[in-house]
C-alpha cells in the first residue's frame, strides 16, 4: 500500500501492526517528531532573518547596485516567509489547544515544514548569490547560486525522494 505523507491516516494499519500503536499515540509521536525537527531549523532561520534585517544599516549597503538591492529584498522576504511557515505549527497549536485537533495539526504542520524548508533553501541561496555578487562579481554569483540550489535540491529533495521511493 502506498502511504501519503500528507494524509495522517494513511499509515494507520502499518503503525498498528508494526508498533502496536493506537491512532492517538501515532499522532502524538508524529507531532513530537515534527516539533523536534522544527526546533532544529527555527533557530537557523530566525538568525538568518535577524542578520538580514541588519544589512541596510551597514555602511556598505549604499554601495549595492539596484539589482543587488532587489535580490536583498527578495532574499529577506523569503527568509521572513520561511520564518513564518516554520513557526506556524506552534502558533496553530496554541490556537487549537484542547480542541482535539491533533490530526489537523500534524497534517498542516507537515505542509508548513516542507514549505518553510523550501523557502529557507531559496533564502540561503539568495544570500549566497548576493555575497558572491558583491565580493566576486555576477558570474561567480550565478555559479555559486546554481551550486547552492543543486546541493539543497539533492540533500533536501532528491535523496529523500529516492529513499522514499525505495521504501
Amino acid at each position: 500500500m502506498k502511504r501519503d505523507v500528507d494524509d495522517v491516516n494513511s499509515d494507520s494499519s502499518w503503525n498498528r501492526d508494526a508498533r502496536d500503536e493506537a491512532p492517538i499515540e501515532r499522532l502524538d509521536r508524529n507531532w513530537g517528531d515534527l516539533l523536534q525537527e522544527l526546533r532544529v531549523v527555527q533557530t537557523g532561520v530566525q538568525l538568518l532573518t535577524g542578520l538580514l534585517l541588519t544589512v541596510p544599516f551597514q555602511s556598505r549597503f549604499d554601495d549595492l547596485t539596484g539589482s543587488q538591492r532587489v535580490l536583498y529584498l527578495v532574499t529577506l522576504s523569503l527568509s521572513a516567509a520561511a520564518t513564518g511557515m516554520l513557526i506556524a505549527p506552534v502558533a496553530m497549536h496554541r490556537v487549537l489547544f484542547r480542541q482535539h485537533a491533533r490530526a489537523e495539526l500534524v497534517g498542516a504542520g507537515q505542509r508548513f515544514a516542507i514549505g518553510g524548508l523550501t523557502l529557507l533553501g531559496l533564502a540561503v541561496t539568495g544570500v549566497i548569490v548576493l555575497i558572491f555578487d558583491v565580493v566576486a562579481g555576477t558570474t561567480a554569483a550565478i555559479v555559486a547560486g546554481a551550486v547552492c540550489l543543486v546541493v539543497f535540491g539533492l540533500l533536501w529533495a532528491a535523496i529523500p525522494l529516492i529513499l522514499r521511493a525505495r521504501t
